[in-house]
């Protein structure tokens, strides 16, 4: 179970680019939870996503050398939920109805967060130092953090919030 967890039913497995398709895959997912919920049901998930993702990346890589091996990818889901939960927030405190689809939200979220998380600036590449699961998990919550806040900024510059 721990293994499916940690690859994302498989999608670590991929033999190229995995933490790109992982990102990608947890797009769907993240849409169907703030379809069904909102903003706040993507919130509990990725917190626990989080906490799951910590034990299954413990279990995936109990006794091995590589901390962070690359079919490890729930790391990239809880990061790629991460960004979109200012998007999704946005959204949800505008009283936006959840069956519309945010598409340039979602995909500044999604480059940016790939691209910190490729880069590593500052506390991500802190946090991707460390050799355990908590810095396998938490180099990606930053990157996501990283790239929610410059969403968020882009979108108030664009719907004229910060322009007043």
């Amino acid at each position: 179970m721990s293994r499916i967890i940690a690859t994302f039913f498989g999608v670590g497995l991929i033999p190229f680019a995995p933490g790109t398709f992982g990102s990608l895959a947890a797009l769907p997912f993240a849409y169907g939870l703030h379809y069904l919920g909102g903003f706040p049901s993507l919130l509990v998930a990725t917190i626990a996503v989080y906490f799951i993702g910590l034990w299954a990346t413990a279990e995936a890589t109990r006794g091995k050398d590589n901390h962070d091996p690359s079919e490890i990818v729930i790391d990239e889901v809880c990061g790629q939920w991460t960004a979109l939960l200012a998007v999704s927030a946005g959204l949800w405190f505008a009283g936006v109805p959840t069956h519309i689809f945010p598409y340039p939200g979602w995909v500044s979220a999604f480059l940016l967060f790939r691209l910190f998380d490729i880069w590593k600036p500052w506390l991500v590449g802190w946090a991707d130092r460390k050799s355990t699961p908590t810095g396998v998990m938490l180099d990606d919550v930053i990157a996501g953090i990283f790239a929610a806040v410059i969403t968020a900024a882009a979108a108030g510059v664009s719907h004229g919030v910060l322009m007043q």
